[in-house]
C-alpha cells in the first residue's frame, strides 16, 4: 500500500524549539514521563505504508509502544514482528484478532485499514475491551461513525481519531493566537488540500473501500482544519464538483470539489479538495487585526507558518511520535488535549462530508 500522501516529504528528527518573532509567547509541552510511568501498548492493524510511518515514529515515543500486529498477510506479520520485536503470540490476522481480549500485552488497537473497514474493526476492538485509535476518516458514513462512538462508549473504552495535526506545534500556536484575540474577529478561512494521485488501481480510488474520493482522504484536512482554525462549527455548506477524468475517477469517487462554509459569527470559508493537482497544502486565516498563513499546513513536515507579525518558528517534530505520546496521556492519564481528537470530532467531520456531497448533488446550500 502506498503512503497516503506521496507528495509530502518524510519528517526528520525532532529539533529544539525556537523563539517566536516579536512578543508572541510559544508554549508547546509534549508529553514527558519518568521511566517508571505507564506506557500505552498498541497493536497496529493494517500494515501498509502509513502504519510503517507510525511504527517508525513510535520508536521514539516515551509513553507508547508497538506490542501487537494485525494483518491479513502472514509474511508481513513475520517481517514486522522481527523488526519491531513483537512476539508471535501478539500477531493476529483479521479472522482471529477478537482474541486480543485475552491478551494483557495490548491496551489499544490503532486501526489503519481502508476507510470502509474502520467501522467493523473499531467495533470488534471495542468489544474486545481495547481502546481504539482510528485513522481518518473515522468511517464512510455518519451512521457508521455513530455506531462506532456508541460501541466504544458501551465498552468503556476510548475512541480517538488520528488527527495528528491537532498536536502539531505550529498548529497549536495558530490556535492560541486566535483564541487569545491576536487576530481580532475571524472573518475568513481558506484551506487547500490536494495532490495528483498515482496508481489508478489503488484502494483510495475504489468507492467500496474508500467511501468516496479526494474529499475523504485529503479534503478532510481542510474540513478539520477549518474547524480548529476558525474556532466554530459551520452552519451551512455549498459545493461544486469538477471531474476531468471519469475513467480514473469513477462514479462516486470525487476528483475535485470546491466547497464553502458559513459560520454563525458571519465568518466564511472557501476550500478545495483534489486528487488532480499537486502542491496544494495551505491554510490562510484572516481576522480584523491580523492573519496566519500555513504552507505546508498538514504535510508530514516541516510545517511552516507566519502571521502579520512575522515567522512562527515553532518546534519541528515527528507528528506521529507526538500524537502517540499525547494519545497515551489521554488514555492513561485522562489528559485533556488542547484540541479534542475524540470520536465526536470525527463524527462531526462525517456530517460535514455528507453535507458537502449533498450540496454537490443538489446544487443547494445545505444547513448543518
Amino acid at each position: 500500500m502506498k503512503s497516503r500522501r506521496t507528495f509530502l516529504k518524510q519528517m526528520g528528527v525532532v529539533s529544539a524549539g525556537l523563539p517566536l518573532v516579536g512578543p508572541q509567547l510559544f508554549s508547546f509541552n509534549p508529553q514527558q514521563s519518568p521511566a517508571n510511568e505507564k506506557v500505552l501498548r498498541v497493536a497496529l492493524m493494517g500494515l501498509g505504508g502509513y502504519a510503517k510511518r507510525v511504527a517508525e515514529a513510535m520508536k521514539d515515543c516515551k509513553r507508547a509502544k508497538v506490542t501487537g500486529l494485525i494483518s491479513g498477510t502472514p509474511e508481513k506479520l513475520k517481517e514486522w514482528g522481527a523488526l519491531y520485536n513483537v512476539p508471535e503470540k501478539n500477531r493476529y490476522n483479521y479472522q482471529n484478532f477478537d482474541s486480543i481480549k485475552n491478551n494483557p500485552d495490548i491496551d489499544a488497537v490503532y486501526v489503519i485499514t481502508p476507510n470502509s473497514l474502520h467501522h467493523n474493526h473499531t467495533i470488534r476492538a471495542a468489544r474486545a475491551g481495547k481502546h481504539v485509535i482510528c485513522e481518518k476518516p473515522m468511517a464512510i458514513s455518519v451512521k457508521e461513525g455513530q455506531e462506532m462512538v456508541e460501541a466504544c462508549k458501551k465498552a468503556g473504552v476510548h475512541l480517538l481519531v488520528g488527527y495528528r495535526m491537532r498536536f502539531e506545534p505550529h498548529t497549536l500556536e495558530a490556535v492560541r493566537m486566535r483564541k487569545e484575540g491576536e487576530l481580532g474577529a475571524i472573518k475568513f478561512f481558506q484551506g487547500l488540500s490536494g495532490f495528483r494521485i498515482g496508481n489508478p488501481n489503488q484502494w483510495r480510488l475504489n468507492k467500496e473501500l474508500a467511501g468516496g474520493g479526494a474529499l475523504m482522504d485529503i479534503g478532510i484536512y481542510a474540513i478539520n482544519g477549518c474547524r480548529y482554525m476558525v474556532g466554530e462549527e459551520p452552519i451551512w455548506v455549498t459545493a461544486q464538483e469538477t471531474k476531468t477524468d471519469p475513467v480514473k475517477f469513477k462514479a462516486g469517487v470525487d476528483e475535485t470539489i470546491l466547497f464553502q462554509f458559513g459560520f454563525k459569527s458571519g465568518a466564511t470559508a472557501s476550500c478545495l479538495s483534489t486528487y488532480n493537482m499537486n502542491y496544494l497544502d495551505r491554510f490562510f486565516l484572516n481576522g480584523e487585526r491580523g492573519f496566519i498563513e500555513m504552507q505546508p499546513a498538514t504535510g508530514y513536515g516541516p510545517i511552516r507558518a507566519r502571521s502579520n507579525k512575522g515567522e512562527i518558528n515553532a518546534p519541528v517534530v515527528v507528528h506521529q511520535t507526538v500524537q502517540m505520546d499525547e494519545m497515551a496521556a489521554i488514555i492513561l492519564d485522562g489528559k485533556k488535549p488542547e484540541i479534542p481528537v475524540d470520536g465526536e470530532v470525527g463524527l462531526q467531520d462525517l456530517r460535514i462530508i455528507e453535507a458537502i456531497y449533498k450540496a454537490v448533488e443538489t446544487g443547494k446550500k445545505i444547513p448543518l
